[in-house]
């Protein structure tokens, strides 16, 4: 039996996924902390998570013990369930958080990500974490005199791109406001608004590439990847692919952390077209929902690995390119 807690909303097709590729005797169970239907129906056992996560962590561990479940894995509060990492190694329960030690979970930090990977001479986006308008401005200044290009900025920590900005100095400064998707704002006003909070967050800021994003979904166990699908972004499309560079050095990045799980791994391509390291994000992506369009089911290959079972057959398909559309069902 193996357990999904809650992720990001792709949690539906993971489930999916686990179900295709196991066979029917093996019990999958999904869990969320909300009432969603149209994701935990596609467990055989849905849960319903309590809200906070320190007791989450607890209760997942009492409800695994219970019900027999072999395989259990966490995507939130993370740092809660590493504390209780030996007692399910106790009851016999794989616990799977994305790293293989409770210290590689400060790679969720982007700024000491940023260090670890410079440290080990992997190709990385450079970053100067800031905490104050001075070490703000003085950050943007000497990017600003290193490169004719943009500078952005966003948050050490968070998913989803929340937060991140693209300064540019022709941008109107209310274009941020009315146009908040193109994720442009002036340096000053963006500067002046952070001198007026009273909640700052650290920040990172960064030169800004511009070429192609590629987002990688690596299975990877005792940091060793196993499979693995990556996405190119191209305007409105997605492009799979299997390997290159930019594939090759999410790999790289996931082995050198001996990360374990499904993880997600964000790079930029250079002006060059030489791709960089932007973050590792120690959960699948909520765009591992399209790879089973590549041929590769990541979330029956990671199932089967985990439960020692054989993997499922996997049939890649070139020159596959998705749309991502907004749909509406019945819960």
């Amino acid at each position: 039996m193996i357990w999904f807690l809650e992720g990001p909303s792709s949690l539906r097709e993971v489930l999916q996924g686990a179900r295709a590729a196991l066979h029917p005797e093996i019990t999958v169970y999904g869990s969320h902390s909300q009432d969603r239907p149209e994701i935990t129906s596609f467990a055989d056992v849905a849960l319903v998570e309590p809200l906070d996560a320190e007791k989450r962590a607890l209760w997942a561990l009492e409800e695994a013990i219970m019900r027999g479940i072999k395989v259990v894995m966490a995507c939130k509060g993370l740092e809660h369930f590493e504390v209780l990492r030996e007692q399910f190694d106790q009851a016999g329960i794989d616990l799977v958080t994305g790293v293989s030690h409770p210290q590689q979970l400060a790679i969720d930090s982007k700024a000491y990500f940023t260090k670890q990977c410079q440290a080990a001479d992997i190709p990385v986006v450079p970053g100067i974490e800031v905490d104050c308008v001075q070490s703000l401005q003085g950050a943007y200044s000497k990017f600003r005199s290193e490169s004719d290009g943009h500078v952005c900025i966003k948050p050490v920590t968070g998913i989803f791109g929340a937060g991140f900005w693209v300064f540019d100095e022709e941008s109107d400064p209310f274009c941020c406001l009315a146009f908040p998707d193109s994720r442009r704002i002036s340096f000053d006003a963006y500067c002046d608004l952070y001198a007026k909070s009273t909640k700052v967050r650290p920040q990172l800021v960064m030169p800004y590439f511009t070429g192609d994003e590629v987002s990688t979904d690596i299975v990877i166990q005792d940091g060793k990847a196993i499979s693995w699908v990556g996405r190119r972004k191209k305007g409105l499309y997605q492009e799979f692919e299997a390997d290159g560079p930019a594939v090759d050095l999410a790999i790289r990045a996931s082995e050198h952390f001996k990360l374990d799980g499904i993880v997600s791994v964000q790079t930029k391509d250079d002006a060059e077209g030489q791709p960089h390291l932007l973050e590792i994000n120690l959960r699948y992506s909520g765009g591992i929902a399209y790879t089973a369009l590549s041929g590769i089911n990541l979330a029956g290959v990671f199932s089967c690995s985990r439960l020692g079972l054989p993997l499922p057959k996997s049939q890649w398909k070139p020159g596959v390119r998705v749309k991502p559309i907004t749909s509406a069902i019945v819960p």
